[in-house]
């Protein structure tokens, strides 16, 4: 990534500047942190300490999991040190590390929630060949696949960002170093950085919502020829704490970068981006998880087996 600005740091306008609502602010999002942190984290410790949860759908739970708490991480604390400075300074270097991080983990969910999407779909339409069409090698490739599209779109964002030059103001109304909060800083032209971020995410969102609703169409249609009400409800059940998730993330992704910087309410975008970068990553694993009787008995299981191990310890 080339260097050719004068700009070394960037200054963050946070969520509010309004002094009587900081400290509420960052109780809550401290808060909302702290469950993050337990809830996604407890997931994967979860997954990987009970054998039952070795399946392909808890594979990609827990990788969601990790993701969740990966781009958590890399926006919440800076909101949170935000409400506590009067002025909230991040460098330059910084600035790009957290977008890069922040790119990379979305780009990832992205993928993921495509991955997972058919998975359903070899679960629910292809139940006999679930186990030979889902084996480990499969969900392997599909999540390394993932990670490295998120490191190249990441790579190719940012760079394409930062490659323009920032000679003027250097307040970023933002709580966070989002692209098009940044871009739109730049005093150079920025058309075309604009129509490859435009692409860019075009292309991912698209292909990803094109497997997940052709999974989606082929799942109904096979929901609908159940004649077992239990395995319809199943079904149905599995299903929709995905389809919830997709629509909220894509929701919010596509009202944020798949529109020009010159159409862009900031204060409507920082409304926006507090949904898919704090609190879906809160919500994914109660969402996926907390409804599931397979995860609840794993976790008694788990808290029985400590609660005992601490009993005999004394």
């Amino acid at each position: 990534m080339k260097n050719n600005t004068e700009v070394t740091e960037f200054i963050l306008l946070g969520l509010t500047d309004d002094p009587q609502l900081q400290i509420p602010l960052f109780i809550i999002f401290t808060l909302i942190y702290l469950i993050t942190v337990v809830g996604n984290l407890g997931m994967i410790v979860l997954i990987l300490l009970d054998s039952h949860l070795h399946t392909p759908m808890y594979f990609f739970l827990s990788n969601l999991s990790l993701v969740d708490f990966g781009y958590s991480t890399a926006v919440t604390p800076t909101v949170i040190a935000g409400f506590l400075t009067e002025e909230n300074v991040i460098s330059y270097n910084a600035c790009a590390a957290q977008m890069f991080f922040f790119a990379v983990f979305a780009t990832v969910e992205n993928f993921l929630l495509a991955s997972m999407a058919y998975d359903r779909y070899a679960a629910v339409c292809k139940p006999l060949h679930y186990t030979t069409t889902m084996t480990t090698e499969v969900c392997a490739h599909l999540a390394t696949a993932s990670y490295l599209c998120g490191i190249m779109n990441a790579s190719i964002q940012v760079g394409d960002t930062f490659s323009l030059t920032f000679c003027g103001s250097n307040v970023v109304h933002h709580f966070f170093c989002d692209i098009p909060a940044v871009m739109v800083l730049s005093c150079s032209d920025r058309h075309v950085s604009e129509l490859v971020l435009v692409y860019i995410v075009s292309f991912n969102i698209f292909f990803a919502l094109l497997v997940i609703w052709i999974s989606y169409i082929f799942i109904f249609a096979t929901i609908l020829k159940m004649h077992s009400s239990s395995g319809y409800q199943k079904a149905l059940s599995t299903c929709a704490s995905h389809f919830a998730a997709v629509s909220i993330f894509y929701g919010t992704v596509i009202f944020m970068y798949l529109q020009p910087s010159s159409s862009h309410s900031m204060d409507t975008d920082k409304m926006a981006s507090v949904f898919y970068a704090i609190i879906i990553p809160m919500l994914n694993p109660m969402v996926y998880s907390l409804r599931n009787k397979e995860v609840k008995s794993a976790f008694m299981k788990l808290f029985v087996a400590v609660k005992s191990s601490l009993g005999s310890g004394f």
